[in-house]
């Protein structure tokens, strides 16, 4: 029997412990897991886990560092200069915006974290952040944390899956303090242009909203066009900053390594923040990843390439079978409409249970999101053509 401490205390979570939002894709993994302990051949593409290994130069660069004794300590407080100044060397070259590596950059423990300390760091209780609908759904998580109000700004189609800030209330824009975007986005695969970041500076000056840019897919675009940078724009680091992660870039998901980038205030209150949770990251890590960002960035071209060719050989087999969705601009995913009478969730199940494939339901990430599913470009080209005859195979379309 197992054994039960009587004498233990009841333990009452904080309030803000069942605030939190409910993981829904924890639910989905669970499904999926389920389905291939039972034996069946599954093709996952519901995840956003890059499937490539990093390249070897970076893996050696760690390797070699790791029998550094400096790193055997504790790493500064706020990460090693070199690692802000290589950050700074990549957006120079990339996008031609200049970043001074003491006071514009800081060192994140991944994407994630800085995206759900920005909110803790700006929100008060009661203070309202404006959301893309769908979205990454960690946002909802940094916003919750922070006991704040979330307001939605829908994406759809009609209008390129850019936020309508003259549909947003006034009520809103007074109240509102912080606003996520995302572009190349997760998970329409969409990508705004300077036009709509002027516009975005323009709107944040006015109503005094702070804009956090998710630039985690900002290195893959598709048909020889580059992302634009939200810090290319005139202004931006007046009213916000962006998040750069090596999560994608340089399949790099794993080692947990990302920057905040932009606004000196608001960096320094990162930093502020971290040095009250975190001592860095590994040194060796921070030297890979250095490694990563002023190294040979064939291993980025090649990455895009491969993304490309997966997406043109997803899309030629969706025609064949005849469904017909929006070609992705960027990232490395496809958002695809549900056929009638089907909701996003009872899709995605159908293609579990009948065809042993994997999508996201659109659900997932907001109310918006409902008649899609996402897929990930996270396989072979043959997995992903097999994917889609397994599906066409259900005589859906």
């Amino acid at each position: 029997m197992p054994y039960v401490n009587e004498a233990a205390i009841p333990i009452t979570p904080a309030d803000r412990m069942s605030d939190l939002p409910t993981q829904f894709f924890a639910k989905l993994v669970q499904k999926c897991n389920a389905r291939i302990a039972e034996g069946h051949d599954v093709i996952n593409l519901g995840q956003g886990n890059p499937d490539l290994p990093t390249p070897s130069h970076i893996v050696t660069s760690m390797q070699q560092a790791t029998a550094n004794p400096q790193y055997h300590k504790y790493s500064p407080f706020t990460g090693y200069r070199f690692l802000k100044e290589a950050i700074a060397k990549r957006y120079l070259e990339d996008y031609q915006v200049e970043l001074d590596p003491d006071t514009e950059v800081a060192i994140l423990f991944g994407g994630k974290t800085g995206l759900v300390e920005l909110s803790q760091i700006l929100l008060n209780p009661g203070d309202v952040c404006l959301v893309p609908d769908p979205g990454y759904p960690d946002y909802w998580s940094g916003v919750a944390l922070a006991d704040a109000k979330m307001v939605m700004m829908p994406l759809v189609e009609a209008h390129q899956y850019l936020p309508q800030y003259e549909a947003i209330a006034a009520q809103d824009l007074q109240q509102a303090k912080l606003m996520f975007l995302n572009y190349p986005n997760n998970p329409t695969a969409a990508t705004a242009d300077a036009a709509f970041y002027e516009q975005t500076v323009q709107f944040a000056k006015e109503h005094h909203i702070v804009v956090a840019s998710d630039f985690a897919y900002g290195a893959i675009g598709f048909d020889d066009k580059r992302p634009v940078s939200f810090l290319q724009t005139p202004g931006a680091k007046e009213v916000g900053v962006e998040f750069y992660t090596l999560s994608k870039t340089y399949n790099m998901a794993g080692w947990r390594v990302a920057f905040a980038l932009g606004n000196k205030e608001i960096i320094r209150n990162i930093n502020l923040m971290q040095d009250h949770m975190y001592v860095s990251i590994f040194g060796a890590i921070q030297e890979a990843a250095a490694e990563a960002l002023t190294g040979p960035q064939y291993c980025v071209h090649s990455l895009c390439e491969t993304y490309e060719k997966r997406r043109n050989a997803l899309f030629t087999a969706l025609e064949q079978i005849g469904w017909q969705a929006k070609l992705p601009a960027g990232s490395f995913f496809a958002w695809l409409p549900v056929p009638e009478p089907y909701s996003s969730e009872t899709f995605a199940d159908l293609l579990l249970e009948k065809a042993n494939v994997v999508v996201a339901p659109g659900i997932g990430f907001g109310t918006h999101g409902e008649g899609y599913v996402r897929v990930g470009l996270l396989a072979e080209e043959d997995r992903l053509v097999e994917a889609v005859e397994r599906i066409g195979a259900l005589n859906l379309f």
